[in-house]
């Protein structure tokens, strides 16, 4: 699918609506945080070819403690509102004011997508339809 498909779903959603889906692996680091591993080579070939030997076969990437929480609370069927809901929850005291979560959260969530570490459920339904 290419930008302006993705684009054209995205002016027609509710951004509070889409159920996100993580698109990396992660692994629980012993302080609790959360690290999320990027493969260096997405083609097998190129891994062989190129992947130096000193270096692992991931990039990480580590997240504070919120967006750790956030990025567990992704799971494909939860909406970006019920994830905000949940954050609240865990974080009562911490996210204050409360009416910026939702704000917070959002732009964590589209600078994951932009990324490619995220998609979203709608977008991947919309590749699958076309592809048929």
């Amino acid at each position: 699918m290419n930008y302006f498909q993705r684009r054209r779903i995205f002016k027609q959603a509710n951004f509070l609506d889409l159920r996100p889906v993580r698109v990396l692996g992660h692994e629980v680091r012993e302080d609790g945080g959360i690290t999320m591993l990027m493969p260096r080579f997405k083609n097998k070939v190129n891994s062989a070819l190129f992947q130096p030997n000193s270096k692992g076969k991931f990039i990480t990437i580590r997240l504070d403690r919120f967006g750790g929480h956030t990025w567990l609370l992704i799971d494909g069927h939860s909406t970006v509102s019920q994830i905000c809901d949940r954050l609240k929850e865990q974080f009562p005291e911490e996210l204050q004011p409360i009416e910026e979560t939702e704000d917070r959260v959002t732009k964590f969530l589209s600078l994951l997508y932009q990324q490619r570490y995220i998609t979203f459920r709608e977008i991947q339904d919309e590749t699958e339809q076309h592809a048929k």
